[in-house]
């Protein structure tokens, strides 16, 4: 595996999560790792916590601003001379339908993750370009299958794959790589709050191998850490999803969505009478 010591990585939604776990075994490797998030508190703990901790950078950033986030882009280049590659990994989920969900709330989610990585890479384009870099954008098993209850999610997901797919061809002969992430269920205070409703944490279970499958967020960071190292193209968190991924007109096409209906006319209206009646308690 390619050294990463030295290696300026930046990443996006660091504060907690899978950002932060990234962060902390890309510093193992001795990379210089920037991180960004909208809490700065957060990621200045982070940065403290780590050895050699005046290697590191903390800048406050919000990916769904882009004068902020170009602002952020530039104090790392500042300090660092250049960015070497960049996880997009800030992101935002939500379990409802659309029904009982807020708009504000569906139109969030596109613009954080699917909006926040495109202002992500073009903030950081011209400095990644500059060291024949790499790109790991986080997509999400979502891209992968249909079900109910996450639709904006999903819907932000492809959009990121899609995206990633373009960019790939618009920099290869600029030596620039990109990469999509896939990950399914990751223990991470995002999936600790969505298994709050007993219909999200039933319907985790209820759905099919393998993407039912939770997995540690220091294995998922080690997924990632190594597909950085290795350049990769697709990167599958468990990897037994590579397998979806070949057989996806499968997990969206007619059939699935027969099969998934005989479970919807139950899962659905119960998901939808849990977020009416947290709304009305909240």
């Amino acid at each position: 595996m390619t050294s990463l010591h030295d290696t300026v990585v930046l990443i996006t939604g660091a504060g907690s999560g899978i950002g932060a776990e990234t962060a902390r075994q890309l510093a193992g490797r001795g990379a210089r790792v920037v991180l960004l998030d909208r809490d700065l508190n957060a990621v200045e703990a982070l940065v403290r916590s780590l050895d050699n901790s005046a290697r590191h950078l903390a800048i406050q950033a919000d990916v769904t601003n882009s004068e902020g986030l170009e602002d952020a882009v530039q104090q790392a280049v500042s300090v660092f001379g250049g960015i070497d590659v960049v996880v997009a990994n800030a992101g935002v989920a939500e379990a409802g339908t659309v029904a009982v969900s807020r708009i504000e709330s569906l139109v969030r989610t596109v613009d954080v993750n699917l909006s926040g990585v495109i202002r992500t890479v073009h903030a950081t384009l011209p400095h990644v370009t500059d060291r024949r870099g790499y790109f790991l954008l986080v997509s999400s098993a979502a891209a992968l299958k249909n079900v109910p209850g996450g639709s904006s999610y999903a819907a932000s997901k492809a959009g990121v794959e899609a995206f990633a797919g373009a960019l790939r061809l618009e920099v290869a002969h600029k030596g620039v790589a990109v990469g999509v992430a896939h990950p399914a269920w990751i223990r991470t205070p995002m999936y600790d709050a969505q298994r709050e409703l007993a219909s999200v944490s039933n319907g985790i279970a209820s759905l099919p191998w393998p993407f039912n499958v939770v997995t540690t967020v220091e294995d998922c960071a080690a997924a990632f850490v190594d597909a950085i190292g290795e350049r990769d193209r697709k990167i599958y968190v468990p990897k037994a999803l590579s397998i979806v991924d070949k057989a996806r007109s499968f997990f969206t096409g007619a059939l699935w969505d027969r099969l998934v209906m005989l479970r919807a006319g139950r899962t659905v209206p119960a998901l939808e009478a849990e977020i009416r009646e947290r709304e009305l308690t909240a």
